[in-house]
């Protein structure tokens, strides 16, 4: 497998309603890893980042 990353995120930040819930997040994601996102319900998971 290779080393570069199948998912990359670079100085990610997300408003919602004026409140930073995600702010400058810089994440790699290898080829062959799971990934998830864990937090209570309302905590915004399915937001889209747009």
């Amino acid at each position: 497998m290779s080393n570069e990353p199948i998912v990359s995120l670079r100085n990610v930040t997300k408003r919602i309603g004026g409140k930073t819930i995600i702010d400058q997040l810089t994440s790699d994601v290898p080829q062959g890893e799971v990934f998830g996102f864990l937090g209570p319900n309302g905590a915004g998971k399915t937001q889209r980042f747009v």
